[in-house]
């Protein structure tokens, strides 16, 4: 008897092959579903409907989800500088609950009575499918193959090999999981705390130390990025022209130590050139023209903002009036920002705004104004300072 058609979120690795098969098998008709959110080479997107029928899907959709991507996520990540523990730019986070969605809304279109996602139940990656797919569809059943069984790799090919599918096995010393936001590196020296990455280990590889400086300039208009070097582009050009330029010279890379939402300490890799170099040029830009009360909340407000994406919980309503604050802060975000990419370092070398509350004519530090006397200023000093003076009198 058949049983419920479902919809399968597909990247076309083992995982997600082995979950096309098992679920036919199971009587299940499935749809695979593969949402490209800068991961897949144009060669990998076109021989995924052609994979997806010979494992015995019914049907194949790929969604473009790059522009969605940045619409619904990266630009709050952008607008509140968000680097997890300062340095991760949450590159797989944000594409997950994107993919999830997208999924969601494939399900509708055609008509799906189930979910399933090929995660495993060791990471971050099955909470947020979960998440996702119980929120915004909790009417549709929820299949997780490869968690249930709890099959090795070794299990799932052969499997598949068994049934005439089979699968190339993973040679390479590192696993890549590249996005648009950024590329994160897993290998043995991620799974302890005191071993260095190798240069070889990022998809950019060994930076040459020759490398002539480059200057490049990211314009800004209310917090999005619009240009690159005088050129007008989507945000989505632009973070691809950023990736290009900046891989080489090794700008973006790092590797973050930080908590797992299953309460484990986690370590991996990233290779990241636009996602930095975006948030370096905003956060420089925003010095310029926000002021300082903006800007401490907006650094504890954003870092808020990321842990509720990262960890699984982006559909609770405070991340909707995080993103209203958000949205708020970037008025007079325009701009633009000189950078200069050197092997293995980033420079800010200059930012211009008509927004700019730096004006030389007013007000120079260290040195003469006319905004205030020099008696005016000996008066600001002395009150500023009496809250500690009647402090360090009171004796503990």
């Amino acid at each position: 008897m058949s049983k419920k058609p479902v919809v399968l979120a597909f990247s076309g690795g083992l995982d997600t092959s082995f979950c096309v098969v098992y679920l036919r098998e199971q009587g299940h008709a499935v749809t695979t579903v593969t949402v490209d959110t800068g991961g897949f080479s144009a060669d990998a997107l076109k021989r995924m409907p052609e994979q997806s029928a010979r494992l015995g899907a019914v049907a194949h959709h790929t969604v473009d989800g790059r522009a969605l991507l940045f619409n619904d996520y990266l630009r709050y990540l952008l607008a509140g500088n968000v680097l997890r523990g300062q340095a991760y730019p949450l590159s797989v986070s944000a594409e997950r609950v994107c993919q999830a969605t997208e999924v969601v809304r494939m399900a509708r279109e055609v008509g799906a009575q189930a979910l399933a996602h090929g995660s495993t139940g060791a990471g971050n990656d099955q909470i947020r499918f979960d998440v996702a797919f119980r929120a915004l569809a909790p009417d549709l059943d929820l299949i997780t193959p490869i968690r249930d069984l709890s099959l090795s790799r070794a299990q799932e090919m052969s499997f598949l090999a068994e049934r005439g599918f089979p699968m190339p096995a993973k040679t390479a010393a590192y696993s890549v999981n590249e996005g648009m936001w950024g590329t994160s590196v897993g290998g043995k020296e991620t799974h302890d705390s005191w071993s260095a990455l190798p240069e070889a280990a990022y998809p950019g590889g060994v930076v040459p130390n020759d490398l002539a400086p480059r200057t490049l300039v990211v314009g800004f208009e209310k917090g999005r990025p619009v240009s690159l070097d005088g050129k007008a582009l989507s945000p989505v050009e632009i973070i691809s022209e950023l990736n290009a330029a900046g891989q080489p010279y090794g700008v973006g890379r790092g590797v973050h130590l930080g908590d797992t939402i299953l309460g484990i300490k986690g370590r991996v890799g990233f290779e990241a050139p636009a996602a930095v170099m975006l948030i370096t040029a905003h956060r420089e830009l925003e010095k310029l023209v926000l002021s300082g009360k903006q800007l401490f909340w907006k650094e504890t407000l954003g870092n808020l903002y990321g842990t509720l994406l990262h960890e699984g919980n982006f559909f609770d309503p405070l991340a909707r009036d995080l993103e209203s604050f958000l949205t708020s802060s970037q008025e007079r975000v325009t701009g633009e920002v000189r950078l200069t990419l050197q092997p293995r370092a980033l420079l800010v070398e200059g930012v211009r705004s008509p927004y700019s509350l730096m004006d030389a004519k007013v007000a120079s530090y260290g040195e003469a104004n006319h905004m205030w006397t020099g008696a005016e200023a000996a008066g600001f000093a002395k009150v500023y300072g009496v809250a500690q003076t009647l402090a360090l009198k009171v004796k503990s």
